[in-house]
């Protein structure tokens, strides 16, 4: 964008940065704003495709020409490698030219040769027969600009410029899919080869101060999160997000008298923990013993511009606190970004089951311990055929919560939940008589406890709060 000199006009503009270079395609959508005298460059979105590029185009023209020598000749050429490697440069070649000419000859003289003598390749290729040879790779890259789109929350008609980087964005078919879906004409006006080159040396001048009224602001190629019960990821910041930024999150303990919790740092787009990047872990010791999901401990994410990450974790009773700086990209280029959004895509569905089967039987797992404790706390009030029935039900419903049947789970989760309404009646009077029958030394302490009661409920409604596995 940069190179494009779209620092230099004034006002609020929305551009796409469509890259099809030789290996990878990328398409970024980009908000500059005007502010105070000042170009804001915002990237609002990315999104691409690491097995798509130029690379491609070559061998679909190599393919034809392999499978037309076959045709000419009865020989398969296939397993020779100095022939492919020719081929493979002639493709090239050709798919070059029809950039700017309507057909190509393509000559390979002494391309092989059999006991009958030399073979050579001749033929004439034509635009129109590349573009029928390439046109579903062509169309392939529309959806990744699509779904940038979607994740800036922008339709087509709200992109004022699209600009072409990477040297397959000469083809004419390209340009032609690229007006087609947004609907104007894309910018040409700077070689596609340089264009990224040319920003580059721009932004080195913005972060040297020699380039002045130009601010740049990127955004987290992946979400960010933690690891929580169950192994799913709890995302704190997601894909996209504009940095500097920042989240926080108040979490709790998974069993009673937990005095430490791991904060294993996560980074990516699926929902099963293990299939996201590491970043680190760290320790918060020392949490006081109180019952499971009491413990208050706020997980903050703090993102600077430069792309660095500090995640700190709180006990919100002692004041204890634990950090880790997780330095810029953590290791991750461009391709392994993007293989890592594809492939949270592909296993969308997988992830989604994953996680509604973790959801599950924490509830159950929740309800096991909740029961479990009324029963011990109400003693002989609960009559013996009723105790064993709660008892046999929660036993049924471990045993469910051992495998990863969610039906199954659901189903004993419904038979303990019915088996309990007489108990959780039983108790909930017990609490009322109680609260009725305390001096005024026990009713000012119950007003304490619903304080204290009344803060954890509000954590869970309005910072979302998890079991954290420790």
């Amino acid at each position: 964008a940069l190179a494009y000199g779209l620092d230099k006009k004034r006002g609020d503009r929305k551009i796409a940065v469509y890259d099809l270079g030789g290996g990878t395609f990328d398409v970024s959508i980009i908000e500059i704003a005007d502010v105070e005298g000042e170009n804001q460059f915002e990237v609002l979105a990315t999104n691409g495709d690491t097995f798509l590029g130029g690379e491609d185009f070559d061998r679909r023209i190599m393919e034809h020409l392999l499978s037309e020598f076959t045709k000419q000749t009865g020989m398969d050429i296939n397993n020779d490698a100095q022939a492919v490697q020719r081929l493979k440069e002639a493709a090239e070649k050709a798919k070059i030219e029809l950039s700017n000419q309507a057909q190509t000859d393509i000559n390979l003289p002494y391309l092989t040769a059999d006991s009958s003598g030399p073979k050579h390749l001749n033929m004439t290729l034509t635009r129109a027969k590349l573009e029928s040879l390439v046109e579903d790779l062509v169309v392939q890259t529309i959806e990744p600009c699509k779904i940038a789109l979607k994740d800036a929350g922008l339709k087509v008609s709200d992109i004022n410029d699209v600009i072409l980087v990477g040297g397959q964005t000469r083809m004419p078919k390209v340009q032609d899919e690229v007006k087609s879906f947004f609907g104007q004409e894309p910018r040409k006006d700077v070689n596609p080869d340089e264009a990224v080159a040319m920003g580059a040396g721009i932004q080195g001048g913005v972060l040297s101060g020699d380039v002045k009224d130009v601010l740049l602001l990127d955004v987290t190629p992946l979400s960010l999160g933690i690891e929580t019960l169950g192994g799913v990821t709890t995302k704190l910041i997601e894909k996209n997000t504009t940095i500097p930024t920042k989240a926080d999150q108040v979490f709790s303990t998974a069993e009673d008298n937990q005095t430490a919790v791991t904060i294993h740092v996560l980074q990516g787009e699926r929902e099963r923990a293990q299939d996201n990047k590491s970043l680190g872990r760290f320790d918060l010791t020392d949490i006081p013993a109180k019952p499971r999901g009491l413990p208050q401990i706020e997980v903050i994410f703090d993102i600077d511009a430069n792309g660095i990450i500090n995640v700190s974790a709180k006990d919100k009773e002692t004041g204890k606190e634990q950090k880790i700086v997780i330095q810029a990209s953590s290791g991750l280029s461009d391709d392994e970004i993007e293989q890592m959004i594809s492939e949270a895509e592909s296993n969308a569905e997988e992830d989604q089951k994953f996680r509604e089967t973790v959801d599950i039987k924490n509830q159950g797992d929740q309800l096991v311990h909740a029961t479990e404790k009324t029963l011990d706390e109400l003693g002989e009030k609960i009559e013996t055929e009723e105790r064993a029935s709660i008892e046999t039900a929660i036993s049924e419903l471990k045993e469910a919560l051992k495998e990863d049947d969610k039906d199954i789970i659901e189903t004993k989760i419904k038979t303990l939940s019915e088996a309990s309404v007489g108990m959780a009646q039983k108790a909930f009077e017990e609490a009322q008589a109680k609260t009725n029958n305390n001096d005024d030394s026990s009713t000012t302490d119950a007003k304490d406890e619903d304080v204290v009661e009344a803060e954890y409920e509000e954590v869970e409604e309005d910072s979302k709060k998890e079991e954290n596995k420790s």
